[in-house]
């Protein structure tokens, strides 16, 4: 990681909008495949799959696809070129899309997903990666929460689609809508992005032992986080003792590589080891607002099912308006100064949602969920930014699909870890059966630890950036002091 490797361009260069569009495009189709579906499962259920256990699969196998593989894709796209990888990827998403869309049987439309998954892996990755060089590092910002905005419409926009082909067309039509905005993008994409510059000019080739182990790891971790809707039992240990293992294994097989998938020493690097656990810890903290404030809405506040959806939708739409702005805040202040400001206001969020007496209503939940998704929209944005400024030309994918996945694995992992913080802190097996006290003292719970969880990816982040520093200035001082003795 090189803090000086960004791309510098004049300012006065035109802002390339076309190529902009192309990531855009490639971003909203890669949330709109996570949202538009879930609203098909319990038709999928009746008409494919048999059992909703059954049918969540189709979910669960586009997500695994992405974990699995996004780091590999990654470090694909620097070996063989952003461009060409990013456009295989959108290929493989509208191939996936339309064996979706026309699979006979349920079996036909898992392995489509999976084919869905490995496309957005490339799209979810090299969006980001793409910015450094389309853009002068004072405009990256922008760029980033210009994605943060896309990402945030599709999840937003996702359910209410997918409800409305389904009533008008049936499931098949949430799939089949991929293939004309996937087709623009692709055409977009090959007619705009810059050619491809950074070569393998190594000879590398592709670790295969370690992208088998990674990506079993992965799979493994993902699944045994989501399967089980809650409760963890022996499969999920298994799973998750399998994912260590795998692990550890990859470890090993890294340290002797010739051409390491992901070399240790990236992981060493202080600023990018921390921005990563912040960006692990603060993504579990969000993704509770979605697994806990369902439940704390209808039974410790009382609403009913469509005021749910509606609050529900608040982050969303927040997060929607607030990238944009919060990119240019970005450039403005500075990446790091912004990131460390971000991070102390969702923990505040966090913190608010977890002391607002429930005297005060709907009114105290959404004030405090407000602030908590614009902080989460502002340091993605300023932390995408910081990072992938540091990021050299020939690691930009594979550095841009470990912050990436670091990002996935805290919404994998907040799902199940503070949904089971919220459980025992509730007294309940069942949440859904407790009284409205127990509900309300869960989401104080589980919140204040959110909180702390954040304030610990706070003063990480700060003291990793301080001893960054000081290193920094060491290596200055010392040539001064050489030349000044000569």
């Amino acid at each position: 990681m090189n803090p000086e490797s960004h791309t510098h361009r004049s300012p006065s260069d035109e802002t390339p909008r076309l190529a902009l569009l192309a990531l855009c495009l490639a971003m909203l189709l890669s949330s709109l495949g996570t949202s538009s579906a879930n609203v098909a499962l319990p038709t999928l259920a009746r008409s494919l799959a048999g059992s909703f256990q059954a049918a969540q699969w189709v979910v669960l196998a586009y997500l695994v696809a992405i974990t699995a593989s996004i780091v590999t894709v990654g470090r694909l796209a620097d070996l063989l070129g952003r461009r060409q990888v990013l456009q295989a990827g959108l290929l493989l998403f509208v191939l996936g899309s339309a064996a979706a869309g026309f699979a006979p049987s349920f079996a036909w439309l898992l392995a489509a997903r999976v084919v869905q998954g490995l496309g957005a892996a490339a799209m979810m990755a090299l969006t980001v990666a793409f910015v450094g060089e389309l853009l002068p590092a004072e405009q990256t910002g922008r760029a980033m929460g210009l994605l943060g905005t896309t990402s945030a419409i599709g999840t937003a926009l996702g359910p209410s689609l997918g409800g409305a082909l389904l009533t008008w067309w049936g499931w098949r039509a949430i799939f089949l809508i991929n293939l004309p905005l996937g087709v623009v993008a692709l055409v977009v994409a090959r007619r705009s992005l810059p050619a491809d510059t950074v070569r393998n000019a190594t000879g590398a080739g592709l670790d295969m032992p370690g992208t088998l182990l990674l990506a079993l790891g992965l799979a493994g971790y993902a699944l045994a986080m989501t399967l089980g809707r809650g409760h963890f039992g022996a499969l999920n240990l298994a799973l998750l003792v399998g994912a260590g293992v795998a692990a550890a294994m990859f470890a090993a097989v890294q340290r002797r590589a010739a051409s390491p998938l992901l070399p240790l020493g990236l992981l060493r690097d202080a600023p990018f080891a921390a921005s990563l656990l912040a960006n692990f810890l603060v993504s579990a903290v969000l993704m509770a607002t979605l697994a806990v404030g369902p439940f704390h809405l209808a039974l410790a506040l009382g609403l009913e099912p469509s005021a749910v959806g509606l609050v529900m939708s608040v982050g969303p739409v927040v997060s929607a308006f607030v990238g944009v702005p919060a990119g240019r805040g970005v450039d403005r202040f500075g990446a790091e100064r912004t990131s460390l400001v971000a991070l102390g206001s969702a923990a505040l969020g966090a913190l608010l949602i977890a002391v607002v007496p429930r005297s005060f209503g709907v009114l105290g939940y959404v004030g405090p969920l407000a602030m908590l998704t614009a902080s989460y929209a502002t340091f993605q944005a300023a932390n995408n930014t910081a990072v992938m400024r540091r990021a050299g030309p020939q690691e930009r994918g594979l550095v841009s699909g470990v912050l990436t996945l670091s990002r996935n694995l805290g919404l994998v992992s907040g799902t199940a870890v503070l949904g089971a913080v919220f459980a025992w802190a509730s007294g309940a097996i069942d949440p859904a059966l407790a009284e409205p006290a127990a509900v309300a003292r869960g989401t104080e719970f589980t919140f204040g630890v959110g909180a702390v969880l954040i304030l610990v990816g706070l003063f990480t982040v700060r003291s990793a950036r301080a001893r960054g520093s000081r290193v920094v200035a060491r290596v200055s001082v010392a040539p001064s002091a050489a030349q000044g003795g000569s």
